[in-house]
């Protein structure tokens, strides 16, 4: 069946993001969930166990995970393109999607013959795939309600597997479970309150039957917290606020925010996980919140069975720039440290460094060498008038904004994305409002005077050593567009990486050198990340990206595009 008849294809076409004051909100749409079958019976019945995704870091057939393994380094084992023959990489094809949204998802792929490919793009859409030829399998998407209200797109980066079921978040705020060899929905989860500013981007994880989702909605004045829900029933198991109450003073705690809008990272050795934390509210307005507003904008661990608190770090205490921390953490193993062996966690934060920490206490080990410029960093905003204007850089994306970085076990190096634009601040005194934006202020974009000290170019790519901080190479990009780059890399077993840029060129990296070694060029941005697997049954090594324009700021043109690059053994 073609996609122009595909129900839920056109359900998702239907769906429209429309720009408000200070946001979107989505309208049209099915008052129903709909799923489209095409040819199901091809997916081989291989139920996903505990033991493959406990292993899938492991494994060149798969990628059954949104950051390829638990530590999220976003690496493949497959091991056929290489440094050496990368410039013989070829485009498989090029598949439409058919709804023409946001593009932000890494699919993940379920090993077979043949192997399935469940892939998600906004608004709330999902597509069974035979990613050898690029064919439909069953397709789905979510019945949205009409209103709900999203500060930055209508986004689905990913899908997490088990068992029989696949699952993605709702922007209502939710975790819908699917069939995953027939598409239909088994079950529905609200978290929380999407009429109050809640809402659901990331792809979930799940660990020992347990799925482990976050929250978003931290321009809404909610209150952040990480959840816990039972794979098979979607019974809600734990649900912890990010916001300790002893860190708080006074009333300010109740819509402080801190939401954590990325998917959290499994340490399976010490039961633990680690999240991101993003910033305080409101965004500007430090004077109705004081203290250092811990532990928003940084890294939080929680214990896996309960939910327990075990320690926070912050990179931006106290914040009034929009430095929230937001892209996943990155457990890097065995680092060497003055003569002993360590395991860092990684994170890559707005504020426009890379901080490595201790996974038992979050005490920082180092915090890198800076990778985008800093230019009026940390300069409070007068709260005197709305006048008044603070150029800075880097801006409220950051900085590292959701972008995932990834490590390469063969260079030992951690790759991330870093925005370089100069933006305006400005301070203004807000009340809450239940289910309205709570800025406190808010942001010119492009700043209205470029500082003298900006190299203008928009977006930097740099490796970065974890034991030592150092950066070891960066890569400048530039835009005639002023895009800014949205997607984040993948590291290969053989030394490299790639990433694709604003201006719609899909690089491999040499992840030692930083030298390019590769290209191919799309007429529209790429604001997704990469995923690689190897097929046995067609002794190729597959790398996949979706391609299309997305974000809250500068996305560039929308696109439809998933495609698919391959090489043989």
């Amino acid at each position: 069946m073609a996609l122009r008849n595909d129900r839920a294809v056109q359900a998702a076409r239907d769906i429209e993001l429309v720009e408000t004051d200070d946001g979107y909100t989505l309208v049209g749409g099915p008052e129903h969930s709909i799923t489209q079958e095409h040819d199901g019976d091809r997916i081989p019945e291989v139920d996903v166990d505990q033991e493959m995704l406990s292993n899938a870091g492991e494994d060149p057939e798969s990628w059954l995970m949104y950051g390829g393994n638990y530590e999220q380094q976003r690496v493949t084992t497959a091991d056929v393109i290489t440094p050496d023959n990368v410039s013989d990489l070829e485009l498989e094809y090029e598949m439409s999607v058919g709804t023409g949204s946001s593009m932000e998802g890494t699919p993940i792929v379920v090993p077979g013959d043949p192997p399935v490919m469940y892939q998600t793009n906004g608004p709330n859409h999902m597509k069974a795939i035979d990613p050898r030829e690029g064919e439909v399998l069953w397709s789905y998407t979510y019945a949205v309600p009409i209103g709900v209200e999203l500060c930055c797109d209508d986004n689905n980066r990913g899908a997490a597997v088990l068992g029989d079921k696949v699952y993605m978040t709702t922007l209502d705020s939710g975790v819908v479970a699917l069939d995953r060899y027939t598409g239909e929905e088994v079950w529905h989860t609200q978290t929380a309150d999407h009429e109050v500013g809640y809402s659901a981007t990331w792809a979930p994880v799940i660990h020992d039957g347990t799925i482990y989702t976050g929250s978003a909605g931290g321009e809404y004045g909610v209150q952040g917290f990480i959840a816990a829900l039972d794979a098979e029933s979607g019974e809600m198991m734990w649900q912890t606020h990010t916001l300790l109450e002893d860190e708080w003073i006074g009333a300010s705690r109740e819509h402080g925010c801190g939401t954590s809008w990325m998917t959290p990272t499994i340490d399976e050795e010490r039961g633990v996980l680690y999240s991101p934390v993003a910033n305080p509210g409101p965004d500007f307005d430090g004077t109705v919140r004081p203290g250092p507003n811990f532990p928003t904008c940084g890294t939080l661990s929680l214990d896996l069975e309960e939910g327990g608190f075990n320690w926070g770090f912050q990179s931006s205490p106290h914040d009034v720039w929009d430095y929230d921390a937001a892209a996943p953490r990155v457990l890097v193993p065995d680092v060497e440290v003055d003569g002993e062996s360590t395991d860092l966690v990684v994170g890559s934060d707005k504020s426009g460094w890379v901080y490595m920490m201790d996974p038992e206490s979050g005490q920082l080990h180092e915090r890198s060498d800076e990778i985008c410029q800093h230019i009026n960093m940390w300069e409070m905003i007068p709260h005197i008038s709305a006048d008044e204007r603070i150029p800075f850089v880097p801006g409220a994306p950051g900085g590292n904004d959701w972008q995932p970085p990834s490590y390469n076990p063969e260079t030992g190096y951690v790759y991330v994305i870093h925005q370089n634009f100069p933006q305006d601040l400005y301070w203004r005194y807000e009340e809450y409002s239940e289910g309205n934006p709570y800025w406190g202020g808010n942001l010119d974009d492009p700043a209205s005077e470029m500082p003298d000290e900006w190299n203008e170019s928009i977006t930097a790519f740099a490796a970065v050593d974890p034991a030592t901080g150092e950066r070891v190479w960066r890569e400048w990009i530039e835009s005639e567009d002023e895009f800014y780059m949205w997607g984040g890399s993948m590291s290969t077993a053989t030394g490299l990486v790639f990433n694709g840029t604003q201006n719609g060129t899909f690089v491999a990296y040499d992840g030692e050198s930083g030298d390019r070694l590769w290209e191919y060029e799309f007429d529209v941005p790429i604001s997704a990340s990469p995923m690689s697997w190897y097929d046995p049954g067609e002794e190729k090594q597959y790398v996949a990206v979706q391609v299309g324009g997305s974000g809250w700021l500068r996305q560039g043109t929308r696109g439809d595009t998933l495609a698919v690059f391959s090489m043989e053994d």
